[in-house]
C-alpha cells in the first residue's frame, strides 16, 4: 500500500520528467482545449453600408429623383400621341419601377458582391426608367429601343444579387 507521501513524490517526479520530456520535444505540450470564443463586432448599420460602396447614397438620390418625377408626372398633362399608346401609364410603370429598383439599391451592399448588382441596377434605372419617362414626357419614341436592355440590366441586377 501506498501511502500519502509516496504518492506526492510519484507524482511530482513523473510530472517533472514528463515537462523535461516536453520540453525537448519527445512528448507534445499539453494544451487546453477551449471552445472558440465567437466574434462580435458591433458596428452601426451606417459604417456597415458605407463600407460596401456609395450604393445607399446613390439610393437616396435616386428615391429623391423618383419623388420629384413621380410629382411632375401627377401634375402635367402628356403629349397627344398619334398612336394608341397611354403615356401616363408608361409613365406610372416607369416610376413605379424606379421606386421599387432604389428600394433594391438600398440592400445591395448586404449581398456579397455589391458592385455587380449595384452597376446593373443604376444601368437599368438608367436605362428602363429613364427612356420611359422621356417618352412619357416628351412622345418620342426615338429612345425607346433601349428600355429592353435596362430591363434586362434590372433581371441581372436582381440575379447578382443571387451570387
Amino acid at each position: 500500500m501506498v501511502n500519502f507521501a509516496d504518492a506526492f513524490m510519484i507524482n511530482t517526479v513523473t510530472e517533472g520528467t514528463m515537462s523535461v520530456l516536453r520540453k525537448i520535444g519527445v512528448f507534445k505540450p499539453k494544451t487546453e482545449k477551449l471552445p472558440p470564443v465567437p466574434v462580435i463586432i458591433k458596428m452601426p448599420l451606417w459604417e456597415l453600408a458605407q463600407a460596401a460602396g456609395p450604393f445607399v447614397r446613390l439610393a437616396g438620390l435616386s428615391g429623391a429623383a423618383a419623388v420629384v418625377l413621380g410629382a411632375m408626372g401627377a401634375h402635367r398633362t402628356f403629349p397627344e400621341n398619334d398612336g394608341k399608346e397611354d403615356l401616363k401609364k408608361i409613365f406610372d410603370t416607369s416610376n413605379r419601377f424606379h421606386f421599387l429598383h432604389t428600394l433594391a439599391l438600398m440592400t445591395v451592399p448586404l449581398c456579397r458582391r455589391p458592385f455587380i448588382a449595384g452597376g446593373f441596377f443604376i444601368a437599368g434605372m438608367g436605362l428602363f426608367c429613364g427612356t420611359c419617362y422621356y417618352h412619357a414626357f416628351t412622345g418620342d419614341r426615338s429612345f425607346r429601343r433601349l428600355t429592353p436592355i435596362g430591363g434586362s440590366c434590372l433581371i441581372l441586377g436582381w440575379l447578382a444579387m443571387v451570387l
